[in-house]
Parts: C-alpha cells; sequence; structure tokens
C-alpha cells in the first residue's frame, strides 16, 4: 500500500461503499466516463466532495475501484479441475450483469485511451490482480499435469478470454452470456491448452 493510499484510510462502511460505488457505475453507465464528474458523484451519492477525493483520490481510481468491486476474485475460484475453474470464471456474473458490463467496457475502452490516469488506474486495479488470479489458476493445471508447462498457449488464454467477452456484441450482435462463454472454453481455450 502505498504511502497516499494509507492516508485515505476508509471511515465508510462496507455497505456506504457498495452504495457508493452501485451509484458511480450507473452514472457511468448513463454519462460515459468523460461527462462523469465528482461533483455528479457527490450529488448522486450524497456524499461530500472531500470525502471522495480523500477516499479515493480522483474519478479514475473511484471509477476502477467500482469496476473491481462487481468483480468476484478469481482467489475463490478453485474446483479442482481446468475446465470447472474456467467454467466458473465464465459464469461468474449472470447474464444481465455481463450484458450491462459488456457496453460499459466497450465505452470505457474509449476513455482509457484517452485518459492516462485511466489507464494507470485500470492496470493496477483491474489487469494486474486478473492477470495474476489467473496465472494462479492456470499454475494449478500444470501442477496438476492438465497443461504442459511449455505449452505456448498459456501466454494467450487472457487474450483468448477478453476477446469472447468483447467481440460477442461486435461480430454477433448479442450480449456474451454464460452459455456462449463456456462453450468458448470448451470449444477454443480447453482444445488451445491441451495441444
Amino acid at each position: 500500500m502505498t504511502a497516499e493510499a494509507a492516508t485515505r484510510r476508509s471511515r465508510i462502511t462496507p455497505e456506504r461503499e457498495a452504495e457508493l460505488y452501485e451509484a458511480v457505475l450507473d452514472l457511468l453507465r448513463e454519462v460515459g466516463y468523460d461527462a462523469l464528474t465528482m461533483d455528479a458523484v457527490a450529488v448522486r451519492t450524497r456524499a461530500s466532495k472531500a470525502t471522495l477525493y480523500r477516499q479515493w483520490g480522483g474519478k479514475a481510481e473511484l471509477v476502477v475501484k467500482a469496476l473491481r468491486s462487481q468483480k468476484p476474485q478469481f482467489d475463490e475460484i478453485d474446483t479442482g479441475s481446468l475446465r470447472g475453474d474456467l467454467h466458473q470464471m465464465a459464469v461468474r456474473d449472470d447474464d444481465c450483469h455481463m450484458e450491462q458490463n459488456s457496453a460499459l467496457m466497450r465505452g470505457l475502452m474509449v476513455a482509457v485511451h484517452a485518459n492516462p490516469d485511466l489507464l494507470a488506474a485500470f492496470k493496477e486495479w483491474i489487469v494486474a490482480p486478473e492477470l495474476s488470479g489467473l496465472d494462479r489458476l492456470l499454475q494449478r493445471a500444470v501442477d496438476r499435469g492438465e497443461i504442459r508447462a511449455d505449452n505456448p498457449a498459456l501466454g494467450y488464454v487472457i487474450h483468448m478470454l477478453i476477446g469472447a467477452f468483447a467481440t460477442r456484441s461486435l461480430i454477433d450482435e448479442e450480449p456474451p452470456t454464460q452459455a456462449y462463454l463456456t462453450s468458448y472454453v470448451d470449444a477454443v481455450v480447453l482444445p488451445a491448452l491441451s495441444a
């Protein structure tokens, strides 16, 4: 934890934090990242801007931590098999949340490339934990003998998974669903890892 983060210790209850995050995500869906302001968050959540800045430092960190709060952690996934773990990943969100999050992430990807603060926060709070969790999940499969340690597809699993999620609406004009993602895991990811 950085010294700056340590000075922003929470005085907010977990319930209030969850309420704030939900409001931030609702605003983000309504207006997009660029139009979202700390003033609007303060009004929507009935919180002071000073509290918001003290707790989160700025819009980028607040938005990314709100996104992170909605994602179940990889460390919670350990079914004992690679297929089971990947299926569990695919169904972490219900279909309704996946549809909402798909639209939200498409909008955020544009903003990430135009906002260095958002990109840095996104890498720190979303990308790094996801990669670390996926690496541990895959290492367990290697240790169980389900994947060869030198399988070249290991380095591309995250790309395959994100690609399935991100391109579903672009190519098929449909939102990602649990059924789609689990069938993708069986048809694409597992065969690549068993090669």
